[in-house]
């Protein structure tokens, strides 16, 4: 097997159309690792919405809200599911959060999206017996948050992030990688090892990619 190059690793995955969408749901790092998991999410990253503050950052986020920015293949995966599980898992009314750093928040990025966030509120406001307070508006821009909030859990391993690095050595292409998110939620408890190998071999990407995704989690050191 010819050695893969470095930027070949993900390619196919990089060629697919795709939709992004905008959550906020509290503290960015847990939701980054449980949608990072989700077969047809492409890309996870954590930075900063919903305010006007100029360049924020996570010591000076002025109005800004965390939040989280999927890339999503919507052949794989629709934006209603990923609807139901931002509202089923934090609490999404405003008298639970003291300002706006945590807040509750959606931005969606065409009409399709705005009509399924009203078809999935509804639907979500009836079972919970209440009504959903979610800020809810267009998208008008994200601040990447530092390197450092990117991929939070997995760097929580140094070991497994320093095999990781070896095929993703610039820190933009680890917050890019779809695999990388797929680690950082397998070590916060979504999904297993074998399950993560089956999809790899889904994934359109070469053989031999395929092969060293599959032997770099197989053999990875913890």
């Amino acid at each position: 097997m010819e050695p893969v190059t470095i930027l070949e690793v993900e390619k196919g995955l990089h060629e697919i159309p795709f939709e992004t969408a905008l959550f906020g749901m509290g503290c960015f790092w847990g939701p980054e690792a449980r949608f990072g998991g989700i077969p047809g999410v492409l890309r996870t990253r954590v930075g900063y919405a919903g305010g006007t503050t100029q360049n924020p950052t996570y010591r000076k986020m002025g109005d800004h809200t965390e939040t989280l920015e999927v890339d999503f293949d919507p052949t794989l995966v629709s934006y209603e599911k990923l609807l139901s599980v931002f509202w089923n898992n934090h609490y999404p009314n405003r008298d639970a959060y003291k300002g706006r750093q945590y807040l509750s928040i959606l931005r969606y990025r065409s009409e399709e999206q705005r009509l399924d966030i009203e078809r999935v509120k509804k639907e979500m406001e009836a079972v919970l017996g209440e009504g959903i307070e979610t800020e809810i508006a267009p998208f008008e821009s994200f601040t990447l948050a530092e390197t450092r909030h990117q991929k939070y859990y997995l760097k929580r391993y140094p070991k497994a992030l320093e095999q990781v690095e070896v095929l993703y050595p610039i820190p933009e292409m680890l917050v890019d990688s779809a695999f990388a998110a797929r680690l950082n939620a397998f070590v916060k408890g979504f999904g297993t090892r074998q399950e993560l190998i089956t999809e790899i071999t889904r994934w359109p990407i070469t053989s031999d990619a395929q092969h060293v995704l599959a032997d770099t989690l197989q053999t990875m050191k913890w």
